[in-house]
Parts: structure tokens; C-alpha cells; sequence
């Protein structure tokens, strides 16, 4: 495939610059719009191709795979790595054009490559590429793209990057700006939920003014609590307070970091429940008032309020708590005005209350398994409710069908605090088979920078039943090797073999609690174990495709080596013949 066009190094530059790559892989494209593209945006003041001769871009891609009806259509995905992928294929299968924007450590990024144009948006530094809205709807203008899609993260779950791509005439491929800002404010959202009916966890209504305010809170509701951001998000900004001593300094901490991770001090308190499990409901719903829940996620398994690991169903709930949470989740869509993909979380007490936590209004990471478990594809179903569809399902086709499980794979050190582990993919083996999926956003090659979330790709098994698809993860994380930096396979490996995996016994606290135990070290003893013997099958791979080739090779096994023989009964036995 060709490299991607080089674009100057911002949308206002006047460089010299190649026009985006010819699509060849179709003939059913609109050339008569890829044309005309390329001529509205030379009349943009300030854009690239201003006074720039420019080739057109290829044609839209699918050719007769694709619907036809989309077509004429090219969609800006304004994101990165294993998402910009994923919505890549998506469009493909739908005939939709695809045009990627990218950073300069980008550009031999896989989401470049594949799509059918890319454009350079900046240097590095995320709030000079993927967060400029600027440079973004600039990059739309260039290539005429008529649809937006955020992805997760950066920019997608904000109002005004909505509000901006519908101000230039284009399609927003999420919920309405209304919807986000009202859902992002967890104070609005817990207002709106209460008057829908849906469970609540008892706190404030409105942000904590001062400490003697969050000293009256815990008169009347106990330790411990919790202080939330008010605009948080993803397990930042939130505070868990033991002692009433300790009141002051957590407020003025979680204060800190909201305004620090999303630009507002504002901290609100609830009480904390204690060895919650954590349960989202996926939500879709069209424009016209049309709305399903498509399966619940499991996502109990966190490191400091951050998800890295997911399952569909929740092994937790039962039939009666579904339908609670469903009505739950499907009351607040309701209320919200919402159209779109979205997800309701909720925590799960022990005794089997369910309460209302917030709304993420974006496709989810965890995504993959409520596709694998219900055979749907959520990402087309989101661009074409952008595009004024109706839904395509109602909730009695929505029949679940076995158990998916999800692995959130980072290029972090698990045993040394999670550190960061930047630099090249110097070997990648991704495990295949029945019932494994894996999106990914690297290569073996690739070098993977730290300037963004280090995500390098998602492991996604499925299987009829829990104990067959926990079977499966366990085969599928024996097989995947990264090379040259540190990912949490490490840690994965020997997590999914402990009992309280095995019959699903843990709760949102769990992995914390275990990381800070001595039982560490047990898991970092077996992870090492594990990731030596991977590397000793790899080297005998490597050895023994040599040997042969040259006269006299030193490598050649004639003799019946010992090393060679117990090298291929490893093999073998991870990867039967």
C-alpha cells in the first residue's frame, strides 16, 4: 500500500504539498463529488490547497462490496490507532469513503494506511492535531468530506466540536451537542436521571460550595464518600475519603485534578458503595424517537477506576436485574432527547441494588463484545442513524447469544506501576483461531509514541458459553507476543488463571487490592515465566526456519538435537498441527 500523502505541517500552511492518494480498489465512486471536493476547498481562505494546483483523491473505495446508496458519501475520521481502524472497515463495508487525519509520529500509522486519504494536522503534541478543532474541520474542508465521526476519547464527547461540525454544513456521527454537554455534567446528569426514575446513589444534586457543606453530607450519609469531578470522566478526578480529617485536603485534590484533566474545579460527593460491581448498558437510538438496549458489559475489572477488561454478558445479572437496568437505561435516553450510540453505567451492590453512575455519549472501547455476543455491528449502525436511518432492529431481534470477554492491551510495565513503555514493535505475533478478533492499531515495526493513551490493540474471544470463552482468552494470551516494548500481557496471562476469574468473584476494588498484595509477586513470577517461554518458542521458530538453506548450516538438525526436539514439543503443544 502507499504511503500517505505528506500534508504540510498545519491545515493554514501554504507549502507545496501532493494531494491525497487515488483510490484504485473501486470503480462505483462519486468522481463527479471527488472532483468537486478538491475545488471547494481551493477556495477556502487559508486552506492548503488555496491557490494549489492538486490531484483529486482517489474514488470512494468499495466498489460493488459496499451499498451503493453511500457511495457518493466520505467520512473524516477525527482520531487515531484502533478505532480509526475500526471505523475504517466499517465504512468500507458501507461504500462510504474514508479520510484520515494524522499527527506527524503518525504517518506510517495503520489507520494512514488504510484509509482512502490522509491529511497532516500538526506536530505531535495532541492539542496542536487531534484536539484543534481548527485543524480538524480544516482538514474536512480539504478533502470534502461530509461526515464526522469522533471515535472514543479526544474530542468525542465534546459539545462543541458537535456544535462546530454542524455549523459547516457536515454530519456529526454522534449524539446531539445538547446530549453531550447535559450527560457530561454529572451533577445535570443525576437531576435528569432522577426525574426519569432511574436509581440513584445518594449524594449531591449540585457542586460541594465548601468543606463545612461535604462536613453536613457525611453528618447525614456516613463514610466513606467519594468526590467526583463534576465534568469527569474515565475514573479521573474522583477521591475516596476514609476520615472525616481527611474532608479538606481530598476536596481541595479532587478540585485539583478536575481542573486539571477537564478545565472546571466544580467536585460534587456521593456515598461510596462498597465492593460494587460496575455494569453498563449499550443504548441505541434513531431520530425517530426509536430506542433499544442492546446487552449489558461486565467491566468490574479496573485499575484505579480505569477498565481493562470487559464481558457480555455480566455473569452478575440476572434476568430480573436486566430488565431493571434496561427500563433504567432506556428511561434516561428518553429523557435526554438522545439519538445515537451510548452507554448507561451503573454499579451493582452486593445485594443486587443497581444505581445510576453516568453516561458516556460515544461508541465504548469495550464495543467488541456486545458485537461478538449479539452479531451486530455498531459502528455502521451509528453512521447510518446519523444519516437519518431508522433503527435497524427492535428489541425482541436482539437475542444474546454465548459470552465475549475483552482485553485491553497497553504498552505499560503492569509490575513497575504501570509505566509507560514507548518505542518500536520490534516483533508482533497476534493470536487468530475460532472466535478470536483482535483490533489493533500497530504493527510489528511500528513505533508507539508517548504523547497519546498507549492502547496498542483489543483481544476479543468469544465462545458459547463463560467457560469456554475464558478457555479461549487464555489459548489466545499464550499466543500473543509483542517485541521490544513492555504491554500488559503480562499481566493478563496469569490474571485469567485465578479462581476468582474463573467463577467471576470480584468487584471494582479487586485488581487494586490484588496489585498492592503479596500476591504480586506470584503474578509477576508467572507473567515472566510465561512471556520467557513465548520468546524461547520464537527463537526456536527462527532457528529452525535457517536451518537448511546453506551448505554446511550449523543450524541443521540432522542429529535429532535434544533443544530441537523439546523446542518442537512446546510449539506443538501451543500450536497443534
Amino acid at each position: 500500500m502507499k504511503r500517505a500523502a505528506k500534508q504540510p505541517g498545519s491545515p493554514a500552511s501554504g507549502k507545496k504539498q501532493r494531494a491525497p492518494r487515488r483510490n484504485v480498489a473501486g470503480a462505483e465512486g462519486d468522481s463527479k463529488h471527488s472532483a468537486s471536493a478538491m475545488k471547494r476547498a481551493a477556495k477556502q481562505p487559508g486552506s492548503p490547497a488555496s491557490g494549489k494546483k492538486q490531484r483529486a483523491p482517489r474514488r470512494n473505495v468499495a466498489g460493488a462490496e459496499g451499498d451503493s446508496k453511500h457511495s457518493a458519501l466520505k467520512l473524516l475520521i477525527a482520531n487515531r490507532g484502533e478505532i480509526a481502524v475500526r471505523i475504517i472497515r466499517a465504512c468500507r463495508e458501507m461504500g462510504i469513503g474514508t479520510v484520515a487525519v494524522y499527527s506527524e509520529v503518525d504517518r506510517l500509522a495503520p489507520h494512514v494506511m488504510m484509509a482512502d486519504e490522509a491529511h497532516l494536522i500538526g506536530p505531535a503534541t495532541a492539542r496542536e492535531s487531534y484536539l484543534s478543532l481548527e485543524r480538524l474541520l480544516a482538514a474536512a474542508r480539504i478533502s470534502g468530506a461530509q461526515l464526522i465521526h469522533p471515535g472514543y476519547g479526544f474530542l468525542a464527547e465534546n459539545p462543541e466540536f458537535a456544535e462546530r461540525v454542524e455549523q459547516e454544513g457536515l454530519t456529526w456521527v454522534g449524539p446531539p451537542a445538547s446530549a453531550i454537554r447535559l450527560m457530561g455534567s454529572k451533577t445535570a446528569s443525576r437531576r435528569l436521571a432522577e426525574e426519569a426514575g432511574a436509581p440513584l446513589i445518594p449524594g449531591m444534586m449540585e457542586p460541594v460550595a465548601d468543606v463545612v457543606e461535604l462536613e453536613r453530607f457525611v453528618d447525614e450519609h456516613g463514610l466513606p464518600v467519594l468526590l467526583k469531578a463534576v465534568a469527569g470522566g474515565g475514573g479521573k478526578g474522583m477521591r475516596r475519603v476514609d476520615e472525616r480529617t481527611e474532608l479538606g485536603a481530598a476536596l481541595e485534590r479532587a478540585r485539583s485534578e478536575g481542573r486539571a484533566y477537564f478545565g472546571d474545579d466544580r467536585v460534587y460527593a456521593e456515598r461510596l458503595i462498597d465492593q460494587p460491581r460496575h455494569v453498563e448498558v449499550q443504548v441505541v437510538a434513531d431520530l425517530y424517537g426509536a430506542a433499544v438496549a442492546v446487552g449489558e458489559r461486565e467491566c468490574s475489572l479496573q485499575r484505579r477506576h480505569q477498565k481493562v477488561l470487559e464481558e457480555c454478558p455480566s455473569p452478575a445479572v440476572t434476568p430480573e436485574i436486566r430488565e431493571r437496568l434496561f427500563a433504567a437505561a432506556l428511561s434516561i435516553v428518553r429523557a435526554a432527547a438522545y439519538h445515537s450510540i451510548g452507554t448507561v453505567e451503573f454499579l451493582l451492590a452486593p445485594d443486587g441494588s443497581v444505581y445510576f453512575l453516568e453516561m458516556n455519549t460515544r461508541l465504548q472501547v469495550e464495543h467488541p463484545v456486545t458485537e461478538a455476543v449479539y452479531g451486530v455491528d455498531l459502528v455502521r449502525e451509528q453512521i447510518r442513524i446519523a444519516l437519518g436511518e431508522p433503527l435497524s432492529w427492535k428489541q425482541e431481534q436482539l437475542i444474546p447469544r454465548g459470552h465475549a470477554i475483552e482485553c485491553r492491551i497497553y504498552a505499560e510495565d503492569p509490575f513497575h506501576n504501570f509505566a509507560p513503555s514507548p518505542g518500536r514493535i520490534t516483533y508482533l505475533r497476534r493470536p487468530a483461531g475460532p472466535g478470536v478478533r483482535v483490533d489493533s492499531g500497530v504493527l510489528a515495526g511500528s513505533t508507539v509514541p508517548l504523547d497519546y493513551d498507549p492502547m496498542l490493540a483489543k483481544l476479543v474471544v468469544w465462545g458459547e458459553d463463560r467457560s469456554t470463552a475464558v478457555a479461549r482468552l487464555r489459548r489466545a494470551l499464550s499466543e500473543y507476543c509483542v517485541g521490544g516494548i513492555a504491554t500488559t500481557l503480562s499481566l493478563f496471562r496469569p490474571l485469567v488463571r485465578l479462581p476468582e476469574f474463573a467463577t467471576a468473584s470480584f468487584h471494582t476494588g479487586f485488581l487494586d487490592e490484588l496489585l498492592a498484595s503479596q500476591r504480586v509477586e506470584e503474578l509477576q513470577s508467572s507473567g515472566e515465566s510465561a512471556a520467557a517461554e513465548v520468546a524461547a518458542i520464537a527463537a526456536a521458530c527462527l532457528a529452525t526456519l535457517a536451518a537448511g538453506r546453506l551448505p554446511g548450516d550449523p543450524f541443521s538438525h540432522a542429529g535429532a538435537e535434544g533443544w530441537w526436539e523439546e523446542g518442537l514439543r512446546l510449539l506443538h503443544g501451543r500450536f497443534p498441527r
